[in-house]
C-alpha cells in the first residue's frame, strides 16, 4: 500500500512539473514549423540598463512613459532544429534587461554557412532606461529616450528618434539619423560610419561641433550657428553659446545638421 501511495504521489508530482513547464513554454514562446515567437513583459526601474546584442535581423524599439518593458521576438529558419542551435536569451532583473544571441555547441551547419536563423526583435521600453545595442546584422530603429544611448557594430541603417542624454554611435554600415533635444556633459559622438549622417537638433541647443575625417559634404542648416574653421574634410563650429561637444569623425558620406522641427 505504501508503495502504491508513493507511486501515485510521484506521478502527480511529475504531472505538476510537466504542466508548469508547458505553461511557461506556451506563454514564453509559440513554436510553429520553422518559426518561434517569444512574448514576455517585465518591470524595469528608472535608469535600468538594457542591452541588445548579437542579433541577426532587425531591431525595432518603441518607448513609453510606463515602467513596463515588452519583448516580442519572431525567429525564423528553414530548418526548425536551427532555432534550438541558435537561441535568443532574455535575462531580466529590476535594473537590467539583456537580450542576446547564443549559438549552442555543435552548430556544424552554421559553421559551414548553413542553418541561418533570422530574428526580428521588437521592444517597448520605458523612456528612462539606458540602451546599449551592438553586433546587429540589420537596421536598428529607436524611439525617444531620456537615458544614454550606445549603438555600435551595426550592419544596417540606424535611426534614433530622440536622445536627451549622452549618445555614442560607432561602427555603422549604413546611414545614421538621430534627433537631439538636449545633451549631457559628454555630448554626442558619431564615428566610423559608412553612409550619410543627419543630426536633428533642438533650436535651443548649445554645443561645440567638431567634424573630421569626412569623405563627403557637410551642411549646417540650423539657426544661431557660427563657423570657426572649415576645410574639405573637417569643420569646427559653435551652436548658440557653445558648450557640450558634438564629435563626428570617420564618416564615408555627407553630414547634415538640421532643425528638429523639420527645417532643412
Amino acid at each position: 500500500m505504501k508503495l502504491k501511495v508513493m507511486f501515485v504521489l510521484l506521478v502527480v508530482a511529475m504531472a505538476w512539473v510537466w504542466g508548469r513547464h508547458n505553461y511557461h513554454e506556451v506563454n514564453a514562446a509559440v513554436v510553429t514549423e520553422g518559426q518561434k515567437e517569444i512574448r514576455q513583459s517585465f518591470q524595469l526601474t528608472a535608469g535600468a540598463q538594457v542591452e541588445v546584442r548579437g542579433i541577426n535581423g532587425a531591431v525595432d524599439i518603441e518607448t513609453t512613459d510606463s515602467n513596463t518593458a515588452e519583448v516580442h521576438i519572431i525567429r525564423t529558419a528553414k530548418d526548425s532544429s536551427d532555432l534550438d542551435r541558435q537561441q535568443i536569451i532574455v535575462e531580466q532583473t529590476p535594473t537590467s534587461l539583456n537580450i542576446y544571441g547564443k549559438k549552442t555547441e555543435g552548430s556544424w551547419r552554421a559553421m559551414f554557412g548553413g542553418g541561418s536563423v533570422h530574428n526580428r526583435v521588437m521592444l517597448k521600453l520605458p523612456r528612462r532606461v539606458e540602451l546599449t545595442t551592438k553586433g546587429v546584422n540589420g537596421p536598428v530603429i529607436v524611439g525617444e529616450l531620456d537615458g544614454a544611448v550606445h549603438l555600435s557594430g551595426i550592419n544596417g541603417r540606424v535611426e534614433v528618434a530622440q536622445s536627451a542624454n549622452f549618445a555614442e554611435i560607432a561602427g555603422i554600415n549604413g546611414g545614421v539619423t538621430i534627433g537631439v533635444t538636449r545633451l549631457g556633459p559628454d555630448g554626442l559622438t558619431v564615428k566610423g560610419v559608412n553612409g550619410g549622417v543627419e543630426i536633428r537638433l533642438a533650436q535651443d541647443l548649445n554645443a561645440d561641433v567638431d567634424v573630421k575625417g569626412l569623405n563627403g559634404s557637410v551642411s549646417l542648416n540650423i539657426p544661431n550657428v557660427t563657423t570657426q574653421e572649415r576645410s574639405r574634410s573637417s569643420l569646427q563650429a559653435q551652436i548658440g553659446t557653445g558648450g557640450v561637444p558634438i564629435n563626428i569623425k570617420g564618416v564615408n558620406g555627407g553630414v547634415r545638421f538640421v532643425s528638429a522641427n523639420g527645417t532643412r
